[in-house]
């Protein structure tokens, strides 16, 4: 069997906002929910084969980093059918779309949600 990702557990400052607003641009459900290490609180969001673990905690701790610094998360690539729709939900939710481009074999656009995570949504079809 090939090995395949299953998860990304990623710090944001509010779990149940993140989980709303990526859950309705993607279709996507609260697989489980509840406590977290060290008095946090997380949400698995996605569907039956791969999830986004959300994570936040009351203190919380905000650097200054990109592209250049070590351990930080670029950007999450999100597979879509349909492309212009998601940019439509995208747009609905107040936020914009950035850096569209075509490439073989697809074609692209990226967003911000909050705490600057960035989300790259991609179409092969």
């Amino acid at each position: 069997m090939q090995s395949r990702l299953e998860h990304i557990n990623l710090t944001v400052s509010n779990t149940i906002n993140a989980a709303a607003i990526l859950g309705d641009i993607f279709d996507w459900q609260i697989r489980w929910q509840g406590p977290a290490k060290d008095n946090g609180h997380t949400i698995h969001l996605g569907g039956n084969d791969t999830y986004l673990a959300l994570y936040s905690h009351k203190d919380k701790h905000y650097t200054t980093n990109n592209h250049k610094t070590i351990t930080k998360l670029n950007h999450i690539g999100i597979v879509v059918e349909d492309l212009a729709e998601v940019e439509q939900r995208v747009i609905a939710k107040g936020f914009i779309p950035h850096n569209h481009g075509n490439y073989e074999p697809g074609r692209r656009f990226y967003f911000n949600i909050e705490d600057n995570v960035e989300i790259e949504v991609v179409s092969y079809g």
